[in-house]
């Protein structure tokens, strides 16, 4: 086990080793079973996203596209906002990642079965049946990238991507990229900068988080708690449902405190 970095050593996300992550190994340590405070984040965002579309009235018939920020080697995300997308992008950063999610849009492993079994307790997602396999491969589509470039402002002002989606995710990625506070919050600045005004989102966090291992490098992480995940958010959502899971089934690996779940819809503004 790694310890982090001293408070006065920030490791900031262009210092992190993203060309070495080792998918295999998160993706055995944190995906091949279903982990109780997975399941329990897919009911509530099931939920959320399920009532909302459910309710959106005569903007129904539009194309709807989605986006997973920051997708890694987690396939849930994309998988809560499928029913509704007629296109999703998994935008990530670290090359083992997407190489692993190019292979998902052809086939999705075995293991996912388990996770979209949760979502089909909701309406929509049952509606897919067996079907949903199908549909993943049809609208999913993988964008390399950095998310720091995602929602800013080039030169002429004009911000990347503003407001060109209308369902959202961004899953224990803002906080778990740098040790920086200004970096965590730019990183949701840049999610909520994509959403279109009306789009709901979803977002997860690790709360307390000292850094990360995967395989055999460190990864940095941004000491982040309620408060400071609902500060970050206040200025595009107005009182997301805010969930924090802290009991022990929610601790899925040494040096965080525990989880953050926030659902919400992007208001028009900023």
């Amino acid at each position: 086990m790694h310890f982090p970095a001293p408070v006065d050593a920030p490791v900031r996300n262009d210092q992190a080793p993203w060309n070495k992550f080792n998918n295999k190994a998160y993706v055995a340590q944190n995906y091949l079973d279903l982990l109780p405070a997975d399941a329990e984040i897919l009911s509530i965002v099931g939920r959320h996203f399920s009532r909302h579309f459910k309710n959106r009235g005569a903007g129904a018939g539009r194309p709807v596209l989605g986006i997973d920020m920051g997708a890694g080697g987690n396939l849930y995300p994309a998988l809560a906002m499928l029913p509704w997308c007629s296109g999703i992008t998994l935008f990530e950063r670290a090359p083992e990642n997407i190489e692993y999610l190019r292979k998902q849009c052809d086939q999705v492993d075995q293991n996912w079965e388990a996770f979209w079994k949760v979502l089909c307790h909701e309406k929509g997602y049952a509606d897919l049946d067996s079907k949903w396999r199908n549909k993943f491969r049809d609208v999913a589509r993988v964008e390399p990238g950095n998310l720091f470039k995602m929602g800013r402002r080039n030169w002429l002002g004009f911000r990347r991507s503003a407001g060109k989606y209308q369902v959202g995710t961004m899953f224990f990625v803002a906080e778990s990229i740098s040790t920086s506070l200004d970096e965590f919050q730019q990183a949701v600045d840049c999610f909520m900068n994509v959403l279109a005004p009306g789009a709901p989102f979803a977002a997860a966090f690790m709360e307390g988080s000292r850094g990360y291992d995967v395989g055999d490098e460190h990864f940095p992480a941004c000491d982040v708690d309620k408060e400071q995940v609902e500060n970050a958010l206040a200025p595009y959502a107005c009182e997301p449902e805010m969930v924090r899971l802290s009991d022990a089934d929610h601790l899925v690996r040494p040096g965080h405190t525990g989880m953050i779940l926030a659902c919400g819809v992007r208001r028009s503004g900023k």
